[in-house]
């Protein structure tokens, strides 16, 4: 019988939560570095064996932990993502902390890669136990002027992520920057390019659509059955590219008017490359980054974002303000799909039926920042 898990990251530790096939009756396993907070936890789907923790620890810093036994012993990165040393006289950058971590292509076991907070790029090729700056944005001049100041973007400073790498060819990524933009690289890092066009910017002012630096990609999501189309939700709305257009098409116009195309993270359908969720988030003028008029729902759309459909059967009716996060919202890949988030209020929900119906299978967790689910 099948092991569906939920890894999931939090302000203050990481949980793990398991369960069968039916997911019905869930495992808790945790806490894992209970105080500290763990940004991004992640299971290898090359091994089914490694866990990567990117964790921000009081006396150590931002670092990486690594465990090959769920969790019972962890083993700190020996060299964590780190900014080069800035020459003599100059102003150096410091990892603040690693916010997203991917498993490289099925090809390259033990490659791993890595986006912080302030914007940088990272790799691994030894499971996580060492890492070091891959290709040349990190210090690049122009990537430099996109990323801004450390003062500017998210309440949380800056970053890079939604690091994906095409199923199909190892050499072909893509990352966002919050600030910074969509970047796809074909040649495995030693070049890139920027892909912004038909993405909208914040309205009032004054900035120039096609400056990277004016555009924030909260969340970017590849199709698993169709590599050619991906999905993106936005500081600016919802999008859709279909490749081999450059222009990213904005989807989220079709969202009903009260509730809008704001909010920062989304999730896919395994098997079909029409389907896709999201949870909208207030974003009016002083994005209060609560559900709208605190009736939390999922919205979904089945034929490419053209419609969208409420669902929030289960979810509080009202008085309930708390909202979804990037990186924390996903799906396994069983039939019906089974669809999983995570709140700032601490609260772990899921839907057996691909969002038919939702119940809460945990709460009183810290901030849930990041949740992953992976089927064994």
């Amino acid at each position: 019988m099948t092991t569906v898990a939920l890894m999931v990251s939090t302000r203050k530790g990481a949980w793990i939560f398991q369960t069968d096939s039916n997911r019905a009756a869930w495992k808790v396993n945790g806490p894992h570095f209970l105080g500290h907070i763990i940004n991004h936890l992640v299971l290898d789907p090359r091994d089914r064996t490694t866990l990567l923790a990117a964790a921000s620890t009081g006396h150590l810093g931002p670092t990486i932990f690594r465990s090959t036994n769920w969790g019972q012993t962890w083993e700190e990165a020996a060299k964590p993502p780190a900014f080069a040393q800035a020459p003599e006289g100059q102003n150096g950058r410091s990892v603040k902390h690693t916010f997203w971590l991917t498993p490289a292509h099925g090809n390259e076991p033990d490659v791993w890669y890595a986006g912080t907070s302030p914007q940088g790029l990272f790799r691994s090729a030894d499971g996580g136990r060492t890492w070091a700056a891959f290709s040349s944005i990190n210090d690049d001049l122009k990537y430099r002027e996109w990323m801004g100041s450390e003062k500017d973007g998210t309440p949380d400073g800056p970053k890079l992520h939604s690091i994906i790498v095409d199923p199909r060819n190892p050499k072909h990524l893509y990352f966002g920057m919050s600030g910074g933009g969509v970047h796809e690289s074909l040649d495995g890092g030693e070049t890139w390019r920027v892909l912004i066009s038909g993405m909208d910017v914040v309205e009032g002012f004054g900035f120039d659509a096609t400056n990277p630096m004016f555009h924030d990609p909260h969340c970017i999501r590849l199709c698993p059955s169709n590599p050619d189309r991906l999905y993106q939700q936005n500081h600016c709305g919802i999008y859709r590219l279909d490749r081999p257009s450059d222009t990213w098409v904005r989807i989220g116009k079709n969202m009903p008017s009260e509730v809008g195309d704001i909010g920062f993270t989304m999730t896919l359908h395994p098997r079909d490359d029409n389907t896709a969720w999201v949870f909208p988030m207030d974003g009016t003028q002083v994005w209060p980054r609560t559900s709208p008029g605190g009736k939390p729902a999922v919205y979904a759309t089945h034929d490419g974002g053209a419609t969208w459909q409420r669902r929030d059967a289960g979810m509080p009716k009202e008085q309930a303000w708390w909202t979804v996060k990037r990186q924390a919202m996903c799906s396994d890949s069983h039939d019906p799909v089974g669809l999983y988030f995570g709140t700032t209020s601490g609260e772990l929900w899921m839907s057996r039926d691909e969002g038919q119906y939702w119940e809460c299978i945990a709460q009183h967790l810290p901030e849930i920042y990041a949740v992953e689910a992976i089927v064994l």
